[in-house]
């Protein structure tokens, strides 16, 4: 029999088959509750009202909730009355008729639905009916799924084949396994008389996730190395030999790294445990878990291979950030703060923590990649996973509906659902024996790509969580018609493929052919993750488990509608839209809180709050190293990484004592930003709106603003006193803020428990240092008391560098002493430095402490060249610098750093600090050693305005810091009479500059010249819209492709390798665009890109025959605007451009006529071909 003839399927079966399983055909109902029959059918949800008003229930005919009703039927009193057990079962936590506890025993149950969120038709069966269902899906589920189990370890393989065991195990497919007998486990408790089954499949499930556990947990080394460097070579590994649990293939024979598989077990683990099964037996299973967590943490930050093992589509070994791998990520970090790992019995160290503020960077970069999956990836079916059944990674609705539409769109066909566009695995034309594709491969299989049947089960099982009766009757129908019968039962093929004698028809005609369905899944073993989620899907379809058995921790709920099972640990929930942020005022000495009380500002001291203790984040840091320690595992705990403030606005219990974390940005900071009180102020106010925007816990964040006595000393005191006072008016620029005392706000405040230090006490709470109370005997009662700075002798005095550079460090060392001024003494301290070392002393004083001095001096006077020359030769590197990258890359973006006109260093994956640092300094030390923190504030900069105001950056593809360093001296120079170094601009100014050339073109663009519009532009990278599809339509009818600048853009690979809307495309454009040195000329470019894909559209008929050079036709079209300017204007031809580029282009002699002649003429001379016999009439 032939493939076709196996997987056909006559209209009549599949109607007797859909009867067969509803029991009736579906008729308008007369009733709430009509007979037609023999059935009994509840054509809607009866919601019983007996329960409180926010509990809806499903009720059965006779009254009480659905689920005790079958299984509690024949137990009823012979008066038909029902039985005891069955009235304690209904509404009690406990399950009286099966002696077990329910998922949600103990817990709150309001806003929980107990069947279907949905009118669907529920049809009854009878005591014996359901019983004979359960069987027949357990001989299915032996027969198709669990007889394929490793016998020691649980473990499943890929394809389950008779009579051959295959010796591989792979850790998705085996959780997949794990869940189809985990949720037939949950069907069976809706009997008394399971015959044992409960029991046997819960513990089949529990086998393999203990088998998994095993295998990772002889892996703990990689898990400790990738906490620190996520590495590829430190990836736990996703397959295992299936008896032993050894490594089947070493780390770089196969794409381990794959995050969704960690946070796909962790998931997993959590709803297991939640609904009454023990799987994790000890404490170091605890800690290892813990760890586990620390793991996925980073997922923001880590490129891997994904989902598919194949990384970008393009299938050469090359990884990329997946939104798939953030979804789950994000999932698990959720589901699993909080969880006691040990079930209801355990203790305080069996829970779970996860770190809010790694989490919140996972949740917004993954709902910025959405719809798109990665770089490569325009979409994926993988994101249906994450954005429905099991992950639910998001709620928000737009964000979903439109990625669902997006994979709908692009990838679904009447087989199944395509995994990405020009994915060439197990078609036709794929070369099975190489590992990688060779350049512009993908382009042969665009069009065949396989359709994969399993993704129409995800959709049907998120139509049952969605409630849409329609999409699960559509689905279901869908389906039907792609599964492959047996005598056994059904199988789900894993995909089907175009044969090859179709391939042509398929691409010029996609759709028109039919697709043959795989060996795997029919005739060649069973595909068990399909068929494990295909049994699933079976079981919610035949009324066996309803969503919330899938479910038991209600993920698929909003935040706010899930119960929740203990007040100790912080929970997420969705943020209150008048949400109010608490905040608590610490002075840091008796006498600046008499200060402030002058001016009406009521402030608390640590001794006033005492017992209560206020900690710096770096304590708090110190604390949570503790979590997940395990000596006999070589786990350390968490990493030292500073806590942001999510973190820091939840109020602590520490070993009996409660204790508030004031953020990082009020800590004594290495690095020069704290001195600048205007940054300090403007990043208060960007933490308070954060929090009010980003908050998802349980209670009200709690901000500890420690203000210190240098605070109010300088010229930025009125600032200072001006933010203080909107906190007393309670609105700070649009966020609610409640000020009160600390004591008096804790009761409202968001709880964390740290019981995992209880098991440290004796080593670890008498190493945490509280912040102390500043000890001073003077007093002063107003500002004029202060002790002020004294007047700066020889404030511009600077010495000639090439002078000092003769000098020998003696003499140095003396000058030093009698040197005032400080960019002298600056000076000094760069040659010294730069000639002796860091190990130097001048004086008795190592040299490193005297400019350590000088910073802090020079920040005090406002000398901020001073401030940057000595940071930057320090080697500085401010804080979170590494996320800022990682937010601006998420976001589409590429950086690079390195000093305008030098070689640059392009930053398209994320980085850690010790790399960045290396980058920052090889790349600007050699010619600016100051940008090598002037860079660091930039990047802050962009960081944090990309992630408020994306649309400022519209048409920025590739931000080149140097590039904007150059934009903004160039605006300096444009508004100041004289010149200003950038460098002695505050960091303040250099954040306002920043904002202004980002949006100066835009707002002021009537007051600018067009060379001035053109710098900027160019500078900043910025270019139309469409820019980037014009250029591809441009190379689509250039065979020798596009010169810039000495670079080829060549037309294929680039044609076959990608498509016109993929990000990957648009970076190599930029690429290209890169080697243009003038940022006017660059914008000229630009513009010359357009008028080409202006004329070609115009001229379809058209296409080049040769490389279409840029810079020819820019230079023809200048020589002719300088031709005219002699001519009318008398004035000589000259090389320089600056007269070229301030012409408008648009108007009579502008720019764009002149580009426009010299691309005509380019075409006039041949270096084209006409696609058909028309004339060429350019318009």
């Amino acid at each position: 029999m032939t493939l076709e003839k196996k997987i056909r399927v006559g209209s009549g079966v599949r109607q007797s088959l859909l009867q067969e399983e509803t029991g009736v055909r579906r008729e308008k109902p007369r009733s709430s509750v009509a007979e037609t029959g023999s059935a009994t059918i509840l054509p809607f949800a009866i919601w019983d009202t007996r329960t409180t008003q926010t509990e809806p229930r499903m009720s059965s005919p006779e009254g009480g909730d659905f689920r005790s009703y079958h299984r509690s039927r024949s137990s009823d009193a012979p008066d038909g009355r029902p039985s005891f057990r069955r009235l304690m079962s209904r509404d009690s936590g406990y399950d009286f008729t099966n002696r077990r506890k329910s998922s949600f025993s103990g817990c709150e149950s309001q806003n929980v639905y107990h069947m279907y969120r949905f009118a669907h038709p529920i049809v009854p069966p009878s005591q014996d009916e359901l019983v004979q269902k359960l069987d027949e899906h357990y001989r299915l589920l032996k027969r198709h799924i669990l007889r394929f189990q490793s016998s020691t370890l649980g473990l499943f393989p890929s394809v389950g084949i008779n009579g051959q065991s295959s010796k591989i195990a792979h850790v998705r497919d085996s959780i997949y396994c794990a869940v189809a007998a985990w949720s037939m486990s949950q069907a069976y408790r809706k009997i008394d008389d399971d015959q044992g089954r409960t029991h046997e499949l819960a513990h089949t499930a529990i086998k393999c996730m203990r088998g998994i556990l095993f295998c990772w947990i002889r892996q703990a080394e990689k898990v400790e190395l990738f906490k620190s460097n996520q590495s590829q070579d430190h990836a736990l590994h996703s397959t295992f030999d299936m008896i032993t649990g050894d490594p089947v293939y070493k780390d770089d024979e196969y794409q381990h790294l794959q995050i969704d598989v960690v946070g796909l077990y962790l998931i997993f683990l959590v709803q297991m445990i939640s609904s009454g099964l023990q799987i994790i037996f000890t404490t170091d299973e605890v800690n290892f878990v813990q760890n586990l967590v620390f793991y996925v943490e980073r997922a923001y930050r880590t490129p891997d291979y994904g989902m598919w093992e194949r990384g970008s589509k393009y299938n050469n070994g090359s990884t990329e950030i997946h939104a798939s791998s953030l979804g789950m990520a994000r999932s698990a970090l959720e589901i699993i703060n909080g969880e006691n790992l040990f079930g209801q019995h355990g203790a305080s160290w069996s829970v779970i923590y996860v770190d809010i503020d790694a989490h919140n960077r996972n949740r917004t970069i993954y709902e910025s990649i959405l719809p798109r999956e990665s770089n490569s990836k325009n979409t994926d079916a993988s994101l249906l996973a994450t954005v429905g059944w099991p992950a639910f990674a998001i709620h928000e609705t737009p964000i979903k509906l439109r990625t669902i539409d997006k994979v709908l769109r692009k990838l679904k066909g009447k087989y199944g659902i395509k995994r990405f566009l020009r994915d060439g695995f197990r078609t036709v034309l794929e070369d099975k024996k190489r590992k990688f594709y060779r350049p512009a491969e993908i382009k042969s299989f665009d069009g065949i790509e396989c359709e994969w049947p399993v993704f129409i089960v995800f959709l049907l099982i998120n139509s049952f969580f969605d409630g849409d009766h329609a999409a699960v009757e559509k689905y279901k129908k869908e389906l039907s018609h792609l599964l492959y019968k047996t005598n056994e039962g059904n199988l789900l093929p894993m995909y089907y493929f175009v044969p090859n004698e179709s391939v042509n028809q398929e691409r010029a005609h996609p759709g028109s052919t039919e697709k043959y369905p795989s060996a795997i899944g029919t005739t060649d073993g069973i595909f068990l993750m399909g068929q494990s989620i295909y049994f699933v899907s079976q079981l919610l379809v035949n009324g066996l488990v309803n969503v919330n058995d899938l479910d038991p921790i209600r993920r698929h709920l909003p935040a706010s509608e899930r119960p929740k099972c203990s007040e100790r640990y912080s929970s997420f929930q969705i943020t209150p839209p008048d949400l109010v942020v608490q905040v608590v005022l610490i002075a840091e000495s008796a006498r600046l809180q008499q200060l402030l009380a002058t001016y009406g500002i009521q402030t608390q001291t640590p001794h006033q709050v005492e017992p209560i203790q206020i900690w710096s984040p770096k304590e708090l840091s110190k604390a949570y190293e503790y979590l997940g320690v395990n000596k006999k595992l070589g786990l350390s705990g968490r990493p030292t990484r500073p806590f942001g403030v999510l973190s820091t606005s939840k109020i602590y219990r520490v070993g009996g004592s409660t204790v508030l974390c004031y953020p990082l940005l009020f800590e004594v900071s290495d690095f020069y930003l704290a001195q600048d009180m205007s940054v300090v102020l403007d990043d208060l106010r960007n933490d308070l709106a954060f929090l009010s925007k980003c908050w998802k816990l349980s209670g009200r964040p709690t901000f500890c603003m420690l203000i210190r006595e240098n605070n109010v000393r300088g010229p930025d005191f009125s600032e200072f006193l001006d933010l203080l006072a909107q906190f007393k008016r309670g609105d700070v620029d649009g966020v609610r803020v409640r000020l009160g005392k600390l004591q008096s706000l804790i009761s409202s405040g968001c709880m964390e428990h740290l019981d995992f230090l209880d098991a440290h006490q004796s080593e670890s709470l008498d190493l945490f240092m509280p912040f102390e109370q500043k000890a001073l005997k003077s007093s002063f009662k107003g500002l004029l008391e202060i002790p002020q700075l004294p007047e700066l002798k020889d404030e511009d005095f600077a010495y000639n560098d090439q002078e000092l550079l003769h000098k020998p460090s003696w003499d140095l060392v003396n000058m030093l002493k009698y040197t005032d001024g400080l960019w002298g003494q600056c000076q000094i301290l760069k040659v010294l430095y730069q000639r002796e070392g860091a190990h130097f002393h001048v004086d008795r004083e190592s040299i490193t402490h005297v400019m350590e001095k000088l910073i802090t001096k020079a920040g005090l006077y406002k000398q901020w060249s001073v401030v940057r020359m000595m940071s930057a030769l320090l080697t500085k590197l401010v804080d979170s610098l590494a996320p800022s990258i990682t937010t601006v890359l998420v976001r589409g973006r590429h950086i690079t750093v390195g000093v305008f006109g030098h070689e640059e260093e392009v930053l398209d994956k994320p980085i850690s600090p010790n790399d960045l640092k290396n980058v920052l300094y090889s790349k600007c030390m050699p010619y600016d050693i100051q940008q090598a923190v002037l860079q660091q504030e930039l990047i802050l900069g962009i960081g944090k305005l990309i992630a408020a105001s994306p649309d400022i950056f519209e048409g920025i593809l590739k931000i080149r810091i140097g590039w904007f360093v150059r934009a903004m001296q160039i605006e300096l120079d444009n508004e100041e009479e004289c010149h200003v170094n950038i460098h002695s601009l505050s960091p303040s100014e250099i954040k306002s500059m920043l904002l202004a050339v980002l949006t100066r073109n835009v707002q002021e663009a009537e007051y600018r010249t067009p060379i001035q519009k053109r710098q900027l532009d160019g500078a900043l990278n910025r270019v139309p819209k469409d820019f980037y599809d014009r250029v591809w339509e441009i190379l689509e009818k250039t065979p020798g492709g596009i010169r810039v600048g000495g670079y080829l853009l060549p037309q294929q690979p680039t044609l076959s390798d990608m498509t016109m809307y993929e990000l990957n495309f648009s970076l190599l454009v930029e690429q290209m665009l890169s080697k243009i040195a003038d940022p006017a000329y660059r914008q000229i470019t630009v513009e010359t890109f357009m008028v080409v894909s202006t004329m070609l559209q115009r001229n379809p008929e058209v296409t080049f025959d040769q490389a279409v050079n840029m810079d020819r036709i820019i230079q023809d079209a200048f020589e002719e605007f300088q031709r005219d300017k002699s001519r009318l204007e008398g004035i000589e031809k000259q090389d320089d451009m600056q007269m070229f580029f301030n012409t408008p282009p648009n108007v009579k002699h502008g720019t764009t006529s002149y580009i426009t002649k010299a691309v005509i003429r380019n075409l006039m001379e041949g270096e084209i071909k006409f696609v058909t016999d028309d004339m060429c009439c350019v318009a």
